[in-house]
């Protein structure tokens, strides 16, 4: 008996503990990946980054090596960010005249498509220049652990459309860093390294994080690699913070995310600086490096991607913007594009311009869950949908000597055709074992071209939400809700007028082009979990009406 009274107090106080827990549990779940980062990843103090040193002396004059390679990929960066494409940012003072720099003395790509509307899947594309699809890559890796609070997150009386869920499956799902592109895809790298590149990759990978998966096991002989997504810690003087109340992934990033990288899969570290300023800096000393050396360079940077923050320095120089969120949005793509100013420099400061391939893009359309209405104007949809907003990219490359200063093309090309041109470039053989989607487009954009493109369609697929584009006709193929848009870009380019209705026909022939073109695809490595409704036509925090065009998208 004397030990009964211990016993209930014990059991009260778990009891109440539990209760406690079970009232917050979403505080806690919110919380609880930033505590596991701290426990498993404690980051050291900033150090030197200890790149490979190239030969002292070039074995072969700049003009008969093959050419270096820059791949530069801004992360949810809107075409109406970039002056070439759209000039959104410039009416508010914000022009990329260093992007710009790159078109004007080469291509901008007038119809430049992403491989898909969200990150992993177009990177993957990418990197291969193959459907992702055909390797299984076509959902988004997500923690099974979102499907425990996704509900809640996206909890509201005034939400019109519910989030679909499917617990079993979440809790089957793999741990996230086992999602990624498989080791036996054969990417950009691995192939140019046939021809004696040595390839470099600075910034965000999302395509797994396994050693097999990460990019010293996919071609790349040095990786720092963006292990978090914080730009600067909340509370460093030198960053400007900007919260989206409206966004419950925006609520989940900050307490979870965290400020460090890694090199060559060591050690977790903080950078010394503004993130985007930071890969700048590392990829201008690597250039130095391998100035006697072809080299390939991935410069995946993180900006413009959220949680919103600006340097200081780049937010007080936008004065002239009133709105907090927009003035942070604007200084960060000012930094990304004064990271492409400063790469160019490099190059023009080492003697290596002549010969040094530069490509600029962005992995999809900008979101709407950032709140600003204009990003992807004039084009309708955003991030995660198949609209344009949604795939429309900036996209720009240059090659002195190769491609004719201020080319306009206006054929469709995809993120897909990187692949396949670069490695014709660099006389580097595509693989022959595995379809090759992308086509090299360096003959098309010489100083006397060889006509235009072959009038190929262009596929998008998460799930069974489809989207084709072929010869002027865009078809987006929906199950949820069960819909589908057609429309005649040539005299439709914002898609306006839904032709599904009149144009019976087409409608047939391009559903039968899409069941034919999915029918031989394996299934998804991993599952789909979660499915969330995006409208169309309006940003987040915009009041969504019944009436409102919108689809789902599913991680």
């Amino acid at each position: 008996m004397r030990f009964r009274k211990p016993l209930v107090i014990t059991a009260v106080v778990v009891a109440s503990l539990a209760t406690l827990a079970y009232a917050n549990r979403l505080y806690i779940l919110q919380y609880s990946l930033g505590w596991y980062t701290d426990i498993m990843h404690p980051r050291e103090a900033n150090k030197p980054v200890p790149w490979a040193a190239g030969p002292a002396q070039a074995a072969q004059p700049l003009a008969q090596r093959p050419p270096n390679i820059i791949v530069i990929l801004a992360d949810d960066l809107g075409i109406n960010d970039v002056t070439t494409h759209g000039g959104g940012r410039a009416a508010l003072g914000v022009p990329t005249p260093n992007i710009d720099a790159i078109a004007q003395s080469g291509v901008r790509f007038d119809q430049g498509y992403a491989g898909s509307a969200i990150c992993t899947v177009s990177r993957a594309a990418m990197m291969t220049g193959r459907y992702p699809w055909r390797f299984g890559v076509e959902f988004t890796p997500t923690p099974g652990a979102m499907a425990r609070v996704a509900g809640q997150l996206y909890a509201g009386k005034d939400r019109l459309h519910p989030v679909v869920i499917d617990q079993e499956k979440a809790a089957k799902s793999k741990d996230f860093n086992d999602l990624g592109m498989p080791a036996t895809e054969q990417t950009m790298a691995e192939l140019l390294k046939t021809r004696g590149y040595h390839n470099i990759h600075i910034g965000k990978w999302h395509l797994g994080s396994t050693p097999e998966m990460r990019p010293n096991n996919q071609g790349f002989d040095e990786s720092l690699f963006m292990e978090s997504g914080l730009y600067l810690p909340q509370k460093d003087p030198r960053v400007v913070n900007s919260k989206q109340d409206f966004d419950p992934i925006d609520k989940f990033l900050w307490p979870n995310m965290r400020f460090g990288v890694s090199y060559n899969g060591g050690k977790w570290f903080e950078p010394n600086k503004y993130l985007t300023d930071y890969f700048t800096d590392e990829a201008v000393t690597a250039i130095k490096r391998n100035k006697n050396q072809p080299f390939f360079m991935y410069l995946a940077h993180w900006g413009v991607h959220t949680p919103l923050q600006a340097s200081k320095e780049d937010y007080d120089a936008l004065s002239n913007i009133p709105d907090h969120r927009r003035r942070v949005y604007s200084a960060m793509v000012r930094s990304v594009d004064r990271s492409v100013g400063r790469v160019l420099q490099t190059l023009r400061e080492e003697g290596l311009e002549e010969n040094t391939i530069v490509i600029f893009t962005s992995d999809n359309g900008a979101p709407g869950y950032v709140g600003l209405p204009e990003v992807n104007q004039p084009y309708r949809g955003w991030k995660l949908t198949f609209f344009e907003g949604g795939l429309r990219v900036p996209y720009v490359a240059k090659w002195p000597g190769h491609i004719a200063p201020g080319t306009q093309y206006k054929q469709p090309v995809s993120n897909i055709d990187i692949l396949p041109t670069v490695l014709a470039a660099a006389g580097a053989k595509l693989p022959t074992d595995r379809v090759i989607d992308g086509v090299n487009l360096l003959p098309f954009l010489g100083k006397a071209p060889a006509g235009v493109q072959g009038d190929r369609p262009l596929f998008w697929r998460a799930g069974s939400y489809r989207a084709m584009q072929q010869s002027g006709w865009k078809l987006i193929a929906s199950e949820h809700p069960k819909k589908n848009w057609l429309f005649n870009l040539r005299e439709d380019p914002t898609e306006r007028n839904n032709l599904a209705g009149k144009q019976a026909a087409k409608l047939a022939e391009m559903t039968a082009q899409l069941v034919a073109h999915h029918a031989p695809m394996p299934p998804p490595l991993w599952p789909s979990f979660l499915e969330l409704a995006v409208g169309i036509d309006k940003t987040l925090d915009s009041n969504h009406l019944p009436e409102d065009e919108y689809t789902y998208w599913a991680n």
